[in-house]
């Protein structure tokens, strides 16, 4: 009896330690402007056997959100666990002064504390690998020569031809970015865009990009990090852009973040461009009407999952799919094809199979889970707001969940529970006498919580837009038309 109790402690003893040697490789897998509809595992009319049969095979979320709703502060999430508001970069400080109301929109980076998913899992013993687009370097609206020569890069013009130069220009400058993620604590950087897609190489190249995470994760598995687990921040540029924009980048293989190629990429695993679109339309699916985007971001998640097959660490790789905010309504609070985004984990050492929860998640949960499973330890100054999201991986639900989320944009605040969503923009007063001096042809900009057009108007779809107060019944109004904002009942 003593000797089984002296084992039981002995063995009780080394399972931090076996728990530390079999930490699971990490992938977050980040589109662009995608909505749930462009995945047929959420009921979309599409192709995308790959992503389906991830769900079916993992856990698919259906209460996901981000925390914004535009590019920068939804990846600094993604990046630090955080939410934007919390941004210590000299650029946000300088546009949110101590005592003032946040705006959190285009105006961050990531620090130079490097508290951040990159270094904090590097430290923990990882080889943390970045690849695609960063977008939040804190410079990614650079307009003249001196801005670009002051940060070691060469100027890009918005009318740059298409010439050898402009592929050196591009060459370099991408070698530079690499730096800008190296010096914020990742360990391996490659085929990276600084934010969206420029002239005259404005095509996606989805190859590219794929092509770079094969890489790492097939270095990863050798010399001289064997022994190492991976975290790889892999960043598709796609699906940002109209539709058409997708297919016509198609019919452009040459076209990189880094200039013009001499060749076309073909990763192993990946079905070809010609073999996607033969494909779409033996099915029916018009490849020129969205359809060659959502089958396109499908096919290189396909090629990732069959790298992991072949080199046998499939079983203990956590693969999360999800993507930085809608496509029409981002730059809203609003819901759908807005905050509220597709969320697929899977993990077959950990994860059963066909799991679907309704559980609030959102986009700062990704750096928590990966910072437990990776044991890491974080210094007593990093706030993280982000929850693991480990207490689900059994069957989608847990006792001790949260029961609402917070989404910030510009001006506006909201919080979402299962069943409500209550949202307030507020302005300052500098803001409410520009408003009220305002042409009416102003005010549509003025008034929006990013405080301009186009992107920041896209929500105004909705007649709830401008409201400065508005509450909707998620449960019976999941398109948040009838504001309940003021009725007694509600008050």
């Amino acid at each position: 009896m003593k000797i089984l109790l002296l084992f039981s402690i002995l063995f009780a003893g080394l399972l931090p330690v076996a728990f530390a040697a079999d930490r699971p490789n990490i992938i977050l897998i980040l589109t662009d402007d995608q909505d749930m509809e462009a995945i047929g595992a959420y009921g979309g009319d599409v192709w995308t056997p790959n992503l389906d049969r991830m769900a079916a095979e993992g856990m698919l979320f259906s209460n996901a959100f981000v925390t914004s709703t535009v590019c920068t502060p939804s990846r600094y999430s993604f990046l630090t666990g955080r939410y934007a508001s919390r941004s210590t970069s000299d650029i946000f400080l300088h546009e949110n002064p101590a005592g003032h109301q946040a705006y959190t929109a285009f105006n961050m980076g990531l620090e130079e504390n490097n508290l951040n998913i990159g270094a904090m899992l590097s430290q923990a013993g990882y080889r943390t690998g970045f690849v695609g687009k960063y977008h939040v370097s804190g410079v990614e609206n650079l307009r003249t020569p001196k801005d670009f020569e002051e940060r070691g890069l060469r100027y890009v013009g918005r009318d740059l031809k298409d010439t050898a130069a402009a592929t050196a220009t591009f060459t370099h400058n991408e070698l530079q970015y690499r730096k800008m993620l190296t010096d914020r604590g990742f360990d391996w950087v490659k085929n990276v865009y600084l934010g969206n897609l420029d002239n005259p190489y404005n095509q996606h190249n989805l190859e590219w990009t794929i092509e770079a995470a094969l890489e790492f994760i097939e270095d990863s598995t050798g010399t001289p990090d064997e022994d190492k687990p991976f975290y790889l921040h892999f960043c598709t540029t796609l699906t940002h852009g109209p539709d058409g924009s997708w297919s016509r980048s198609l019919g452009e293989p040459l076209v990189s973040g880094a200039g013009r190629l001499k060749a076309p990429i073909e990763p192993e695993g990946m079905m070809t461009r010609k073999d996607l679109w033969a494909e779409l339309e033996k099915r029916g699916l018009d490849p020129e009407k969205g359809h060659a985007g959502h089958s396109w971001v499908d096919a290189g998640v396909g090629a990732i999952f069959k790298k992991l097959k072949q080199l046998g660490i499939d079983d203990n790789t956590i693969v999360i799919f999800t993507t930085d905010h809608g496509s029409r309504q981002k730059g809203s609070l609003f819901d759908a094809d807005g905050a509220q985004v597709p969320f697929i984990v899977r993990w077959p050492a950990q994860i059963p199979g066909g799991i679907k929860s309704d559980e609030l998640v959102q986009s700062i949960d990704i750096v928590a889970t990966a910072y437990e499973l990776a044991d890491a330890q974080l210094p007593e100054n990093y706030d993280l707001d982000g929850h693991s999201l480990t207490p689900l991986f059994a069957n989608g639900v847990s006792d001790s969940w949260r029961d609402h989320v917070y989404l910030e944009l510009g001006w506006g605040k909201a919080i979402r529970t299962k069943e409500f969503k209550y949202v307030a923009t507020r302005y300052t007063q500098a803001q409410v006498d520009q408003i009220r001096k305002a042409d009416i042809a102003q005010l549509p900009a003025l008034m929006s919580p990013l405080n301009r057009l186009g992107i920041g108007t896209r929500g105004a779809v909705n007649p709830n837009f401008y409201a400065e107060d508005a509450l909707f019944h998620m449960t019976s109004d999941a398109t948040e038309l009838n504001n309940l904002f003021g009725q007694k009942k509600y008050e």
